[in-house]
């Protein structure tokens, strides 16, 4: 081959190369990438798509509202990623977003996977606002990326145990926790406020969130007559749970918190749900201040909500706000704005205390009658 032409062959490669370069780093320049994380697959995954799509419905929402940010128009792209509710897979899922190179992210579902997925964040400097994500652990860290948009363990704990012992007048308690950092959190919460308000918790068990065999537990548990069993778990494990205990014929109200509290539990669990009652932060969706509206327009593109989509399209919300007031979406930009929020969203009135938890906020009880959660009492937060 002729010099002269490897060097023109040369000079058109390299031009075209950096045409295709400038030409993808203006495309890019428009897009702002949020990343969304939760469980897409296994027996949680009803859950994890709920969160997804509150999100892509308030992704959808704003990008065909138009936003600009610094007078330049621009387009949001969410990227969801399956981390399994699986601490591990989490952080493998965070790296991977991060390295994607998101500004901020929506998630995780699960405290387990949110904890460890926050120091990666934290690490990158990415915001993480998590719909969902109850435990205390997750904001005591300090690391002033972690946020999250609904009530606590601690005010969820407390909530239930006071209705355990005021409304249903339970003196024996027993406790069973999926050794999550949800369910062992929650559980040690409940715990604390019931034997603070002198109920005795004749048992305390233990099982995992893959298991669906409670038998032995339950036999344990059944030999100390307590007049409520308190589960700290999700779905998968409380359907199978309630249905072993009418087996048995334990004779106890069964009680728990949000991981139950969902449609998915009385489908799993059939008539054997009946009766059952579990908590859920914030208000019944009918009196949020955008319930209706947004039950709409959810169950018209994805059908029924499951339990935390409404916090995770508000959480997109609270970040974009963030990005308008920074005039940015560089992260180092608007997270400085994010303490300041102060949104009225589909769930209620939004603001952060200094540790990134939602200051006021309420609990709802809920029990399961004629095949259908109906709201008992809603509780404010202390």
């Amino acid at each position: 081959m002729p010099t002269t032409f490897r060097l023109s062959l040369l000079t058109a490669l390299i031009g075209a190369t950096l045409l295709t370069g400038c030409s993808k780093s203006g495309t890019d320049d428009n897009i702002v990438k949020i990343g969304s994380a939760s469980p897409l697959t296994g027996p949680q995954a009803h859950l994890g798509k709920d969160n997804e799509n509150g999100a892509r419905l308030a992704v959808d929402e704003i990008n065909a509202a138009g936003l600009t940010l610094d007078g330049k128009k621009v387009q949001i792209d969410l990227i969801a990623e399956d981390d399994q509710a699986d601490p591990k897979a989490a952080t493998t899922v965070a790296q991977k977003l991060v390295d994607e190179g998101i500004v901020g992210v929506i998630g995780h579902l699960n405290s387990g996977a949110t904890i460890p997925a926050s120091k990666i964040y934290f690490d990158a400097g990415i915001p993480q606002i998590s719909p969902s994500a109850t435990a205390i652990a997750y904001t005591a860290s300090g690391f002033n990326t972690a946020y999250r948009v609904m009530t606590n363990d601690k005010q969820q704990g407390s909530a239930l145990a006071e209705y355990a012992i005021s409304q249903l007048g339970a003196k024996r308690i027993a406790i069973v926790d999926d050794r999550t950092a949800y369910g062992q959190g929650l559980a040690d919460e409940f715990e604390r406020a019931a034997k603070a308000a002198g109920a005795d918790v004749v048992a305390r068990e233990y099982t995992t969130d893959k298991s669906t065999d409670f038998m032995a537990i339950l036999t344990s548990i059944k030999s100390h007559d307590p007049q409520v069993v308190f589960f700290a778990g999700m779905d998968p494990q409380a359907a199978p749970m309630i249905k072993q205990m009418k087996q048995l014929g334990v004779n106890a109200q069964f009680l728990g918190g949000d991981g139950m509290q969902t449609p998915k539990f009385i489908d799993l669990a059939g008539a054997d749900a009946e009766g059952a009652i579990a908590s859920n932060p914030g208000l019944p969706l009918a009196k949020m201040p955008g319930g209706e509206a947004f039950k709409q327009k959810f169950n018209a593109r994805f059908g029924e909500i499951q339990n935390y989509s409404p916090y995770a399209y508000d959480a997109v919300y609270v970040m974009v706000e963030a990005m308008k007031r920074a005039k940015s979406s560089d992260p180092v930009k608007y997270l400085a704005e994010l303490p300041k929020t102060d949104y009225q969203g589909v769930t209620g009135h939004i603001r952060f205390d200094s540790k990134g938890d939602l200051t006021g906020g309420a609990v709802t009880l809920y029990q399961v009658k004629a095949g259908q959660w109906q709201p008992l009492q809603t509780i404010n937060s202390k």
